[in-house]
């Protein structure tokens, strides 16, 4: 499946105003977000699958995709279009056969091996990161940083989406880096106006993701 969106929002129903999660998520799609992953890892099987299914009738109003992380039997069992993948799920590639090639499956990664890894197994876009501080992903250990995701986005052979601390302030700084997109939690889920930070993230980085496009296009043309 196309990997048509640049900003990937990742749920997380405490940072949400009100713990209100299922609204935020709202707002964010009223702001343009079109790609939502489902990561709501310590519920139980059936409180997920209730979940997963208002989410999934909630994005499908809105045309965007909805992932659910690791958990495949409830990716299928409500519809979505595919699962995001940590080091400890199963590989990309049982994913696929489970699912399907029409699925869209993301794999996390902090390294390049990792990147190698989710590449070689047939991932459609990975996450790589943590790029800046940030508390959700402090037990992966320190910030890769903007260099590290420069080299990662120079090797990757699929889309890589920057994570961890990124914001409207430093979305331009990973696009110069070579991100194809961002994924945030906090940036959006967690903000005053959940609406407003996401119409501005799509706005902001779909120019800068244009400018870039246009740049290697102009490379390319001199080549």
């Amino acid at each position: 499946m196309q990997v048509d969106f640049r900003v990937y929002l990742i749920t997380d129903r405490r940072q949400a105003p009100g713990d209100d999660i299922m609204q935020a998520v709202a707002w964010a799609l009223e702001g343009g977000i079109r790609a939502v992953q489902l990561r709501e890892k310590d519920l139980p099987g059936k409180e997920l699958y209730r979940l997963a299914e208002q989410m999934r009738a909630l994005t499908a109003r809105y045309g965007a995709k909805l992932l659910v992380n690791d958990r495949v039997d409830v990716a299928m069992a409500v519809g979505a279009d595919g699962v995001h993948l940590g080091g400890s799920s199963i590989p990309a590639s049982a994913a696929r056969r489970i699912l399907g090639e029409g699925a869209l499956i993301g794999c996390s990664t902090h390294n390049a091996r990792e990147l190698r890894e989710a590449e070689e197994q047939g991932a459609d876009f990975a996450t790589f990161g943590p790029v800046y501080p940030t508390p959700s992903k402090a037990a992966y250990g320190p910030p890769v940083g903007v260099i590290a995701l420069a080299e990662a986005c120079r090797e990757a052979a699929i889309p890589l989406f920057a994570l961890g601390g990124v914001n409207k302030e430093n979305a331009g700084e990973v696009t110069l880096a070579g991100a194809f997109g961002i994924a945030l939690i906090s940036g959006v889920v967690a903000a005053a106006d959940p609406r407003g930070a996401a119409a501005e993230l799509v706005t902001r980085f779909g120019k800068t993701a244009s400018s870039q496009a246009g740049r290697e296009a102009a490379k390319e043309g001199k080549s």
